[in-house]
């Protein structure tokens, strides 16, 4: 698979105890939802301080354990697919943030793939 030059980034801004409808952690069934519809790739970043629109800290600190960290799931692929990757997306979620940039591709995979 190839990515062009240009493309889009996907960024996913969640909690960590967020669930999608079956129960599954949201993160899982996110990147599990873009490895089906064979998105480019996704990966996921634990934070380890964070808020949101309810200004909650979410933190590692121990005398504050949370076991509700910040999760960002990004994605990256062309603009096609990611556009059609976000009417799934809007049914798997029920709160977080979404952002979208333009990105340049560099490199992805490798010569013999």
């Amino acid at each position: 698979m190839q990515i062009p030059g240009q493309a889009l980034l996907l960024r996913v801004f969640i909690g960590e105890e967020d669930y999608d409808s079956n129960g599954r952690p949201l993160y899982e069934a996110i990147v599990l939802k873009a490895r089906e519809l064979h998105l480019a790739g996704a990966t996921v970043l634990r934070g380890g301080l964070g808020y949101g629109h309810s200004s909650r800290l979410h933190t590692t600190k121990i005398l504050r354990l949370s076991e509700d960290l910040p999760l960002v799931v990004e994605i990256v692929d062309n603009e096609d697919k990611i556009n059609a990757f976000l009417p799934v997306l809007d049914t798997m979620m029920t709160s977080g943030l979404i952002t979208l940039e333009k990105v340049q591709v560099l490199h992805y995979g490798s010569a013999t793939s």
